[in-house]
């Protein structure tokens, strides 16, 4: 992306330091929707305020993983400042020195992915951090990075999408922001001059519910009701039955229980469309009577009869019944895709945009749809679902994260359109 006109939050983002009514602000947090040029503007400003007031200095640049940061931030950043610094990086070493009107300092990356990475950044003293998404990374790794700050004039840079009303850092940092003596500036799509109408239209495309507000409005919400209550609609998503004569390619997907209901979906892809044509859906602690792995299989075998099965989709926690599977040799097992956040919002991409269906015969899924919801009690920073009513909608979750991403990716490059 060529940003040929910067907008004055991009500007403000980027100088803050320099300027007489900002300069004073301690720290800096640049949150709001997605594609708002944040990253960059943040990126730009980092290296000149440290590269201005700073040499033989250490610097860091944070992300969710060292790999996302090297993707998001220090490639680009490269062709951001090209003919304005000069660039020495050692990727095999997770480090770059940049130099600029005799002064020269290194910045390391560092990748904040879960509770033990606070480990990575202990001991280093820093003269300034950037962090990457900070709203991905636990709050013991973004605190220690804090804390290696210890040089006199250092500041903290701060810049993410919204996460959910109850997490920490929207409540010690957002909501703290005076206190903490720290400069708050929120984008939308609107302060990156260099988006096209059509591209924002792509993206106002592409989310719905609860990540709509977050990406596309720059809210931080809670998620609550209904998973699917704002984007599934019995009128537009439910069909009386399928045409198979047509040319499709066909796919089982599985959420494996004993105790808890056992849920199998059979899915058929037509393009860039899936359709639910059948399923099978058993209750042993409603029914009384739990049955075995080779029972489970036997049901398999009756819900793919007559359609040549590419690959059984199932969750990979269930060994037991992955192996009998395997044992039969009949079926392509592959282990699910099961992250739980991401496979929501694009299972509500594909509903929005009429990417899946489902037959009126599978009466399970239609009825979990009704009663899948957020757990919404305050006292959850993160975004969870209650844990019932949820076997069917994970067999399908399963599905989307596993087969739909092709076409997922292919719907976006196409900017959302048929």
């Amino acid at each position: 992306m060529m940003y040929t006109e910067l907008s004055p939050k991009q500007l403000k983002s980027m100088l803050w330091w320099a300027w007489d009514d900002t300069r004073n602000y301690d720290a800096i947090v640049c949150d709001g929707s997605v594609r708002s040029g944040k990253t960059m503007s943040m990126t730009i400003g980092f290296v000149l305020w440290s590269m201005k007031n700073f040499h033989a200095e250490n610097f860091a640049f944070c992300g969710k993983t060292i790999d996302s940061l090297k993707r998001n931030v220090i490639t680009p950043m490269q062709k951001w400042l090209e003919g304005i610094v000069k660039i020495k990086v050692n990727l095999s070493r997770n480090y770059l020195d940049i130099k600029m009107c005799g002064h020269m300092n290194r910045y390391y990356f560092f990748g904040g992915k879960d509770e033990s990475s606070y480990q990575l950044i202990q001991g280093i003293t820093l003269a300034g951090v950037l962090l990457d998404e900070v709203a991905l990374m636990p709050r013991s790794f973004v605190e220690q990075a804090l804390a290696r700050c210890s040089v006199t004039g250092s500041k903290l840079w701060f810049n993410c999408n919204p996460d959910s009303s109850e997490h920490w850092f929207y409540k010690e940092w957002i909501q703290k922001c005076s206190e903490k003596n720290t400069l708050h500036l929120h984008f939308t799509m609107d302060d990156n001059f260099s988006l096209s109408d059509e591209v924002k239209n792509r993206y106002n495309r592409l989310y719905s519910g609860v990540f709509y507000d977050r990406y596309i409005k720059g809210l931080w919400v809670l998620a609550e009701g209904l998973v699917y209550g704002t984007v599934f609609d019995k009128n537009r998503h439910v069909i009386k039955s399928y045409d198979n004569s047509n040319a499709a390619d066909y796919y089982i997907s599985i959420d494996y229980g004993t105790l808890n209901p056992c849920s199998m979906g059979l899915w058929a892809i037509e393009r860039d469309k899936a359709v639910r044509i059948k399923e099978y859906y058993y209750d042993g602690r409603t029914r009384g009577l739990q049955k075995t792995d080779e029972e489970y299989y036997q049901a398999l075998e009756q819900l793919a009869d007559g359609y040549p099965i590419r690959h059984v989709i199932i969750d990979p926690s269930a060994a037991s019944f992955i192996t009998t599977i395997k044992r039969h040799g009949k079926f392509s097992v592959r282990k699910a895709n099961n992250s739980v956040i991401d496979g929501i919002r694009n299972t509500m991409t594909l509903l929005e945009n009429d990417r899946i269906l489902i037959c009126e015969c599978c009466q399970d899924i239609l009825r979990e749809f009704s009663l899948y919801r957020w757990d919404d009690k305050k006292s959850h920073e993160k975004d969870t679902v209650i844990k019932e009513n949820d076997h069917a909608m994970d067999d399908m979750r399963y599905f989307v994260n596993s087969v739909m991403g092709r076409i997922l990716k292919e719907f976006c490059r196409n900017g959302g359109k048929e």
